[in-house]
């Protein structure tokens, strides 16, 4: 017995991947591609998914200059973008065992406190985060935004840019 056929589209996955140096410029550095590389994927600066993709990125970069560095160790940032489906982050460094909280676990930062409110604003954004293993050494923090959700600021006549 055969099932009968059904149509459907084809999806394209456009992926990013850089490394950069774990320093506070190559974190920034991490954020102004990101932002470039979504444009020319057909997610233009200044919609919500853009300013949402930079404000993820931003954080999950400092956070892997901060508090994943090892001296003389690059920090890699991938993108993954289906489009109008999904952006998935993942920023990784090489240190094992400074590993976050694991999303829903996080606290809020200390009263008057100058760090320990980066993940807390990942996990209000992201659709979805984990921290997963990095093999051979090392984590990736990842972080997901569903597009659908954002489509009100997505332009449906845009064709991406390759």
């Amino acid at each position: 017995m055969t099932s009968p056929l059904t149509h459907q589209e084809p999806v394209t996955v456009r992926v990013f991947t850089q490394r950069f140096s774990s320093t506070p410029r190559g974190a920034r550095l991490a954020r102004r591609l990101a932002l470039h590389q979504l444009d020319r994927w057909g997610v233009p600066h200044g919609t919500a998914a853009s300013d949402t993709a930079a404000l993820l990125v931003a954080e999950l970069a400092a956070n892997a200059v901060t508090h994943g560095r090892v001296p003389g160790r690059d920090f890699e940032l991938t993108l993954t973008h289906t489009p109008g489906r999904l952006l998935r982050i993942d920023v990784s460094d090489t240190r094992t065992e400074r590993r976050p909280p694991a999303p829903g676990a996080l606290t809020g930062p200390a009263p008057l406190g100058d760090a320990g409110r980066g993940l807390l604003i990942v996990e209000a954004l992201a659709s979805r985060w984990e921290v997963r293993d990095r093999v051979p050494v090392g984590k990736t923090v990842r972080a997901e935004l569903d597009l659908s959700s954002h489509r009100s600021s997505y332009p449906q006549t845009a064709t991406p840019r390759h």
